[in-house]
């Protein structure tokens, strides 16, 4: 094969995706192509999303038709140095054959989905990578660890990486014995202790980012650094209407447009994300988890920890993402320790920034690990 032509192809996002939608090409047919451009949109049956180029050169084919769906792996783009001749492109659109979904290499490669006894009950996992340090994914309010689809196999190059289920969330426990940030951090420091964790290096997302900053203060022998994206603690402000929608949503209707507000985009937001979402919120105990939690940590549409101050009077090395857009928590936050962390903010991005820019977020704390 020509070392010059790189396929595009359908991504895999998560154990349970195996095709795609095309909706829509972001680049036109013979447009240049720098790494990290997004070039393709794609719909699956959790969430819609962009393709970023993992190659740099011209965009030669588009082969995925919008509209259409295609399996994981399937050849949906060409790119190739404007130097490779047309036959060659054509010899290898011809002679392209789609991989394998299932088998060994396809196990190994996506996370698998674990459950753990801990000290809050039993907590669902996923874990990547074998490597000597140790990567901890903390979600935000009424998320999961699917919040990661797009992280945790690229910071798997970095050290063995785990996303967990926060209790009252996803499939982990759903009683949350002390409603705040104190209960979570314990039970962030307990399922570090069930897995053998002596020290992680930690990501939160909003909410998850002041567990993380709590953690840190509470047990800094156990945080080797903080990165915090999008990070509820730094400042008093939060959209109080997005937590009450969020906790009293109780149809499509109601819950689909405050979802959106999560993301610069909202055709992000698909039919199935909202499905999946009304269905976590009708298990039982969650209603009593998800108001339990809003009233202690953002009372009246305030967060009710402010904890910069604190965090800035350590040592710990605290990297700041932020999207532009977020219309949950202010990106002025992220300048709240006044030099004291690193401060991103990514443009055309909401507040799940994470997911959005996910190759950018990527590369920055991958960066912050290793400085």
């Amino acid at each position: 094969m020509n070392a010059h032509i790189k396929p595009i192809v359908m991504p895999k996002w998560g154990l349970s995706m195996s095709e795609g939608k095309v909706t829509g090409w972001l680049k036109p047919a013979g447009a240049a192509i720098a790494i990290g451009d997004e070039i393709v949109e794609v719909e699956t049956d959790k969430i819609a999303g962009v393709v970023e180029a993992g190659d740099a050169g011209t965009l030669r084919r588009i082969l995925g038709t919008p509209g259409t769906v295609y399996p994981v792996k399937a050849l949906i783009g060409v790119i190739a140095d404007e130097t490779v001749p047309d036959t060659e492109i054509d010899a290898f659109v011809a002679g392209y054959a789609t991989p394998e979904e299932d088998g060994e290499a396809d196990e190994e490669a996506a996370p698998r989905t674990e459950f753990i006894e801990t000290k809050a009950g039993r907590l669902r996992f996923a874990k990547r990578g074998n490597g000597e340090r140790t990567i901890v994914l903390v979600h935000g309010f009424g998320g999961d660890l699917d919040n990661w689809l797009f992280n945790i196999d690229a910071l798997a190059a970095h050290g063995t990486v785990y996303a967990l289920d926060l209790p009252g969330h996803g499939q982990s426990e759903k009683r949350i014995a002390e409603p705040g940030l104190a209960f979570l951090s314990d039970a962030l420091i307990g399922f570090l202790d069930a897995v053998g964790v002596a020290k992680a290096d930690l990501v939160g997302h909003s909410m998850g980012g002041a567990i993380a900053i709590r953690t840190a203060l509470d047990h800094p022998e156990r945080v080797g650094s903080l990165t915090l994206i999008a990070s509820a603690g730094l400042g008093p402000e939060i959209d109080g209407d997005y937590i009450g929608g969020f906790v009293s949503g109780s149809s499509r209707r109601d819950l689909k447009p405050v979802l959106e507000r999560l993301f610069h985009d909202p055709a992000t937001v698909t039919r199935q994300l909202v499905d999946d979402m009304l269905k976590y919120k009708r298990i039982d105990g969650v209603e009593e988890a998800l108001k339990g939690l809003a009233d202690a940590l953002f009372p009246d549409g305030r967060q009710a920890a402010v904890l910069a101050r604190d965090l800035a009077a350590t040592r710990v090395p605290v990297l700041a993402i932020w999207g532009e857009g977020d219309q949950i928590v202010p990106a002025a936050h992220a300048s709240a320790l006044n030099g004291r962390a690193r401060a991103e903010i990514l443009p055309a991005a909401g507040h799940m920034v994470q997911m959005e820019k996910a190759n950018r977020v990527n590369e920055l704390i991958a960066a912050h690990l290793a400085g």
